[in-house]
């Protein structure tokens, strides 16, 4: 369990870190040449980086929504075990984690959505 723990902690420490040095070059590309709505969504610079923030977002919010899911669902399925009226309440904070996930998706969607 303490593995799990220290790696999701890492990985919530690294993936930013990560984002910021892919970003890097769009924003200095951008700086350079003015701005990436002057060079138009469909230049394939913007194109790119447009589907690698997409991609981004959708997997690190299904990640923090499955860790959520996760949390949430061990502590609601305990209530439920010692108190069984509340198995309702249990399930609207589940599926409130799992909004999570729709919401990157969302995201996501208006990112590609001004890309075409």
């Amino acid at each position: 369990m303490r593995v799990g723990r220290r790696l999701l902690i890492g990985a919530m420490l690294i993936a930013p870190l990560v984002c910021t040095v892919l970003l890097v070059p769009a924003w200095a590309q951008a700086i350079q040449g003015g701005s990436a709505a002057a060079a138009g969504p469909s230049s394939p610079e913007v194109m790119k980086w447009g589907f690698i923030a997409a991609a981004l977002v959708t997997g690190l919010s299904a990640l923090g929504a499955a860790y959520a899911v996760a949390v949430v669902g061990g502590a609601a399925m305990g209530a439920v075990a010692e108190k069984p009226e509340t198995a309702g309440r249990a399930l609207v904070f589940v599926g409130l984690a799992e909004g999570i996930a729709i919401y990157g998706l969302i995201v996501a969607i208006m990112i590609l959505g001004y890309l075409r």
